[in-house]
């Protein structure tokens, strides 16, 4: 219940603070799909650039590209997602409520936990993996018939069957219905990679190993879409494939996974809070395959994944399109003394989610304070300690009065600033509310310009973490803001 709550906490402080609303909220919202505030927006692109510059700056071998969302249909024919992209459902006979059958049975061992029953939750997560693996529906079922686990609205057992439902949405391509092509809305950003690959391999020079990184919005039709907004039916990835050599693909997967390990720590979040798990029941194109996972409120849940891809993708596409994908490889093979030459590449991939990226970042800054005043009371300190980096607003320039110049002064230094990162201007209130406001959406200064500034340029900065608030010449504030953000 503690989770849910904390949950349900950080929900209502992303609307009331900007972060994140329902989408068309005012005719009632439409379910899975939000929409993100003027602090979310800069909290979500932010994200993106870090993520971005890690890839595609510093790495001198990967560049980016910008994909399309509307794709050939044959593409999806190729990758197999028309015939392999779907997920078990199963429906009770008596609630009519319909539940995908990996989450159905979660949700019991998640139960099973809060009334300390551990071994039989893993026990039963197991048995659920195997059974994925092997692809079998009856003994899913059976499964969820002998641990009794029911439906939450009816509160029976009546299931039907299992079934597998596919997750594209599709639309029509054209202006006249019946005459318009079927094509989908991609549900992943991978394939605009792959499709480009040559393309990208001989406009920029790429020479193996290389990586084309890309984020944009995907789509899926999620019948079950749960816990805000972790998993919903529009979302946007950061996705990274890296094309190796044949052979050389297991080294780079581990490379790849100490890599994407080292990027969620550089934040500065608790190693405590990440671990691998590595797949059991692996995708139709992977060799290996595994999930950074972070523990939210709600447990352990995925937030990238690591992925050897194989040479599925591009020899499916080489296939279908009736086009070679190949590369050519000169480098001398120490083994035989001669080029490696034609092949097409193994891929090994980086995907995480950017909004669950997003909810990992308020789920770890969200704290609620308890301070005690100097008479004895109490008072809640409501903040978010979000990665200066990352703050939606690194500095807040906050003048004591609206009077005998201090707006000016304030106004010049907003100037001297804003071409260099993110800042925020404020008059009113009293100093411990506008404290407050900016603690609330993750600020991580707060400069508050007074009387004696106006004698000694000095001017008193507040950090969000510590609260703690020192002296400083004005010259020093621009500096001692981009030393902590870079």
């Amino acid at each position: 219940m503690a989770a849910e709550n904390n949950l349900q906490a950080i929900i209502a402080h992303a609307k009331e603070y900007g972060f994140v609303f329902q989408s068309s909220e005012i005719y009632d919202g439409l379910a899975a799909v939000y929409d993100y505030g003027p602090w979310g927006s800069e909290l979500k692109k932010n994200i993106r650039d870090f993520w971005w510059k890690s890839m595609t700056q510093m790495n001198d071998n990967i560049v980016g590209i910008d994909a399309a969302i509307f794709m050939h249909p044959t593409t999806w024919k190729a990758s197999g997602h028309v015939d392999n992209f779907s997920d078990p459902m199963i429906d009770n006979k008596d609630s009519n409520k319909r539940y995908r059958v990996d989450h159905l049975i979660e949700a019991f061992a998640d139960k099973l936990k809060e009334e300390n029953k551990e071994d039989a939750a893993k026990s039963l997560l197991s048995e659920m993996e195997k059974l994925e693996a092997n692809v079998d529906y009856d003994g899913l079922k059976k499964l969820i018939i002998d641990n009794n686990i029911k439906c939450a609205i009816s509160g029976t057992c009546n299931w039907t069957d299992i079934r597998q439902f596919n997750l594209m949405f599709d639309t029509k391509l054209g202006s006249v219905t019946d005459e318009a092509d079927t094509i989908y809305l991609r549900p992943e950003t991978a394939q605009g990679i792959f499709v480009n690959f040559l393309n990208v391999q001989k406009s920029a020079r790429m020479k193996i190993p290389f990586g084309i990184a890309q984020t944009g919005k995907a789509f899926r039709n999620e019948i079950v879409a749960r816990q805000f907004i972790f998993r919903m039916r529009e979302f946007e990835q950061m996705e990274m494939q890296f094309f190796v050599r044949p052979g050389t693909e297991g080294e780079w997967y581990k490379i790849w996974k100490e890599e994407r390990l080292k990027w969620h720590l550089s934040l500065g979040i608790s190693a405590d809070k990440y671990r691998f798990h590595d797949h059991v029941k692996l995708a139709h194109y992977a060799k290996e395959a595994c999930d950074i996972e972070y523990e939210f409120g709600f447990g352990f849940k995925e937030v990238e994944g690591i992925h050897s891809r194989s040479d599925f993708d591009l020899k499916q596409h080489q296939e279908y399109s009736k086009k070679k994908q190949q590369y050519f490889d000169a480098d001398i093979d120490a083994a035989t003394g001669k080029p490696y030459g034609n092949y097409i590449p193994y891929v090994i991939e980086t995907s995480i989610g950017l909004d669950r990226m997003f909810l990992l970042i308020l789920s770890n800054s969200y704290q609620e304070q308890t301070l005690t005043k100097e008479d004895g009371s109490t008072d809640i300190r409501t903040v978010l300690n979000i990665p200066a980096k990352l703050a939606p607003n690194k500095l807040a320039i906050l003048p004591l009065m609206k009077k005998d110049g201090l707006t000016e002064i304030g106004k010049k230094l907003l100037e001297e600033c804003k071409s260099s990162f993110k800042c925020f201007y404020e008059e009113k209130d009293a100093i411990g509310k506008r404290y407050r406001r900016q603690d609330a959406i993750g600020t991580p200064f707060c400069v508050t310009i007074d009387f004696q500034t106006q004698e000694d340029n000095t001017v008193t900065i507040r950090h969000r973490d510590s609260m703690t608030q020192e002296r400083i010449a004005i010259s020093e504030v621009k500096n001692l803001v981009l030393n902590a953000i870079l």
